[in-house]
């Protein structure tokens, strides 16, 4: 057996199969190590083993009691089962190898705040996070995926995590299928569709009482409140606070970051992705997450809209109007614009927040941005009641 020893840490290279065969000399071997250094700490490398028997893990049970600061690493797919399934994930600290992927030649198809999609085969879409350090982010939002799932929400759970350059990314099995936006870069016309399946993918959504585990919208509304209080003029900021504070907790489940990037169309199904913004919240918060996807980023800069979703301006604006008509189903354009200033009111703010956070408040456009939100959330608040509906 293999080994490598450095300053204080012993590392055992696993190889080949590990059975009721050889387990005995495997153990002999490992052992007779471990007692002629006296580690402090303990890595077995399986990147080269193919398999592990019961008496295969009695070894690794063994290897933990006489060394507690023990690890194992580079554990393929095939073998990390064999430890989940017995349960060894769950006490030992077992890290799984990750599959190598370049994306270099592979298709963008969407971007988000966390991460980048691409195609990467016909049948496979690969979400690669920005933050390098992204294992937790991608557990939360595979457990999210499933959560919905479990609850009937149509969504693509991710199978796999790969390695892709210093950071990781979740893969979905989603056979043919295009992002909404294709279908809207590819046909204008498809509007009136589109908005239909958002829609209905948002009763649905709204129509699911969320898990008491899932984020507030509310509580990162307060945030949100927080970080722009130096922006406004007491008067002012106590009005949108007050209309804020005043929206009720309905335990909705909200998407978080509903618009056609973030749903795919296979075959004649509509499912979301990018569930990582999964949250609960009264629905006049996913509408507002809908207002600035399709208008509110874009209200000093319209261009945006073709940078983000590949659609102009007016094409999106056009499906904004059709969702609203649609949701709130009426054709009466008093309601829709009313219900929709109120979402402004929340999406605004958010947009305002996020020039703060990135730190361009003090650059041109960043205080052009600033000042445009902020007057049309004054002259809303000042004449608003409420934000529900």
């Amino acid at each position: 057996m293999k080994s490598k020893f450095d300053n204080g840490e012993l590392t055992l290279y696993l190889h080949g199969r590990i059975d009721s065969n050889n387990a005995h000399n495997v153990e002999k071997e490992a052992l007779e190590c471990v007692h002629a250094h006296s580690p402090k700490s303990l890595i077995a490398d399986a990147e080269n083993l193919e398999y592990i028997s019961s008496a295969g893990l009695r070894i690794v049970l063994k290897l933990v009691k006489t060394v507690p600061d023990f690890r194992m690493i580079n554990v393929s797919s095939d073998v990390y089962e064999i430890f989940d399934m017995t349960g060894f994930t769950e006490m030992i600290n077992i890290e799984k190898a990750y599959r190598i992927f370049d994306v270099s030649n592979c298709e963008i198809i969407g971007e988000g705040a966390n991460g980048m999609i691409y195609r990467v085969a016909s049948d496979l879409i690969l979400k690669v996070y920005k933050n390098a350090d992204s294992l937790d982010d991608i557990k939360r939002e595979r457990d999210l995926s499933r959560t919905a799932f479990i609850l009937g929400i149509p969504t693509a759970i991710p199978f796999d995590v790969v390695k892709v350059g210093d950071t990781y990314g979740s893969v979905f099995e989603l056979l043919d299928a295009k992002s909404f936006a294709e279908l809207l870069r590819d046909d204008r016309t498809k509007v009136d569709f589109l908005a239909e399946k958002t829609v209905k993918l948002g009763k649905i959504l709204h129509a699911t009482q969320a898990p008491k585990s899932l984020p507030r919208q509310s509580d990162q509304a307060r945030e949100w409140l927080r970080e722009a209080k130096p922006v406004f003029e007491e008067a002012d900021f106590q009005r949108l606070e007050n209309l804020i504070e005043a929206i009720p907790e309905t335990g909705t489940m909200l998407h978080g970051d509903l618009h056609i990037k973030n749903i795919m169309m296979q075959g004649h199904e509509a499912l979301l992705i990018d569930m990582d913004t999964l949250c609960t919240g009264h629905p006049i918060y996913e509408l507002a997450f809908i207002y600035n996807a399709y208008e509110g980023f874009g209200i000093c800069d319209k261009e945006v809209f073709k940078n983000f979703l590949m659609v102009d301006a007016e094409t999106v604006g056009k499906l904004l109007h059709r969702i609203l008509e649609l949701y709130l189903e009426t054709s009466d354009e008093s309601v829709i614009e009313s219900v929709k200033e109120k979402a402004s009111v929340i999406g605004l703010l958010r947009v305002l927040r996020r020039v703060i956070r990135i730190g361009e408040a003090d650059t041109p456009s960043g205080r052009e941005l600033i000042e445009a939100c902020k007057s049309r959330i004054n002259r809303s608040t000042a004449r608003l009641d409420t934000l529900t509906f």
